[in-house]
């Protein structure tokens, strides 16, 4: 009988320790707003950086140390959407390869601004601990050639946010923090 306390008394314990892990995984309303101001902040990177790239004045170089800068951001395989008004489908790319397609565009001089930068949806808890979300934003597209050709439109996109804890080792202590990446980037809207 002792034995079977024991066993009881054990795996409450292990209830016990287990709830209030999970407790303290979740995250605090102040923890949320830093995390969504992070989650703003590398969107308005992003978009910084594809500016930069796909600007026909920055040097080679620059728009390759840009883009190394802007893969960090992303979650690995995570893929951005391409649209037109000249074709229905969505196309889909791995992030660097987006991101060389927009340095090698046939256009003289490319402007692309991101405005109305917000969630759509909160952060949810997946199963794995993760948290999942969701920032829309619209994208204005500009290109113009030298001899007159012009081509501009508005996109709207989805981009998943995906927030989880990560360990680093600061003066030889492991630290646990959350870190914001951004996964795939669906394209919802073109509009002229």
């Amino acid at each position: 009988m002792t034995h079977h306390k024991y066993v009881v008394a054990l795996l409450f314990s292990l209830f016990t320790i287990g709830n209030i892990a999970a407790q303290n995984a979740d995250i605090s309303p102040e923890r949320k707003q830093a995390i969504d101001s992070l989650a703003l902040e590398k969107v308005r990177d992003l978009s910084k950086y594809i500016s930069i790239i796909g600007n026909k004045k920055t040097p080679f170089s620059e728009a390759n140390r840009v883009m190394d800068r802007a893969e960090e951001l992303f979650s690995p395989d995570s893929e951005m959407g391409v649209s037109s008004l000249n074709r229905k489908e969505v196309n889909y790319y791995k992030v660097r390869k987006y991101f060389e397609r927009l340095m090698a565009l046939n256009y003289d001089r490319v402007s692309i601004t991101w405005y109305n930068i917000h969630y759509i949806s909160d952060l949810e808890r997946q199963p794995d601990g993760r948290y999942v979300g969701v920032v829309t934003i619209y994208q204005h597209f500009e290109g113009q050639t030298d001899d007159g050709l012009k081509y501009k439109d508005t996109t709207k996109k989805d981009i998943t946010i995906y927030v989880e804890r990560k360990k680093t080792q600061i003066q030889g202590r492991i630290v646990e923090f959350w870190d914001v990446l951004l996964g795939d980037i669906k394209v919802t809207e073109t509009s002229a």
